[in-house]
């Protein structure tokens, strides 16, 4: 209650107490009360000239302006007040709180996000290597099994100029053989003369 509106709430209180007497009667009911009764007039009790309302009324005058001396009404205020501000930071904070929560959700989001989009850049490339691999492996294995066929090849080619070589090595051989036995079987020392001295005829 407010200094302001503690005199409003005095004239109200002095208001219902006029109106009542002692034991909470209103007053016109009182009255036809006790007019009803032997018509006397009874005096209301009184003290030091006032009557039991008005000592209602002063010693409530006297808590009210002690409540006001004591600056109740500020301590309550205050009070009030602080709790408020309490509660307008607890507010604040769980405000502050949910903002964290929401900023932190995001930036989960978000990494997860990108986590699925590398995930997904990786495979991608991971194929593509697979691919590139395979492909190098084909063209390795295609040069290596022409080198070795060229390989094989030569050898061959080799081995038969080889074997033809040794083939008229012996065929010449044997021809000078039988050509030495032939020469031999059919001329003489005088033919043999003659065939010389005609070789060196056609040197000269």
């Amino acid at each position: 209650m407010t200094q302001a509106a503690a005199p409003e709430a005095m004239a109200t209180e002095k208001a219902v107490i006029d109106d009542t007497t002692v034991d909470g009667a209103p007053v016109a009911d009182t009255h036809a009360s006790t007019e009803a009764h032997s018509g006397e007039a009874h005096a209301a009790p009184a003290a030091l000239g006032m009557d039991a309302t008005m000592w209602v009324a002063l010693a409530m005058l006297v808590v009210i302006a002690l409540f006001i001396w004591k600056k109740v009404p500020a301590m309550i205020g205050a009070a009030l007040d602080k709790q408020i501000e309490g509660i307008k930071a607890q507010l604040d904070q769980a405000t502050n709180l949910r903002k964290e929560a929401e900023a932190i959700k995001a930036d989960y989001e978000a990494k997860a996000k990108q986590a699925a989009k590398d995930a997904e850049a990786m495979k991608a490339q991971a194929e593509e290597d697979a691919k590139a691999i395979v492909a190098k492996a084909k063209t390795d294995a295609t040069a290596l099994i022409a080198r070795r066929a060229k390989s094989a090849e030569d050898k061959i080619a080799a081995a038969e100029r080889a074997a033809i070589a040794d083939v008229r090595a012996k065929a010449a051989a044997t021809a000078a053989a039988a050509a030495e036995a032939l020469i031999a079987k059919h001329h003489d020392a005088k033919a043999d003369a003659g065939l010389v001295d005609a070789t060196i005829a056609k040197l000269n």
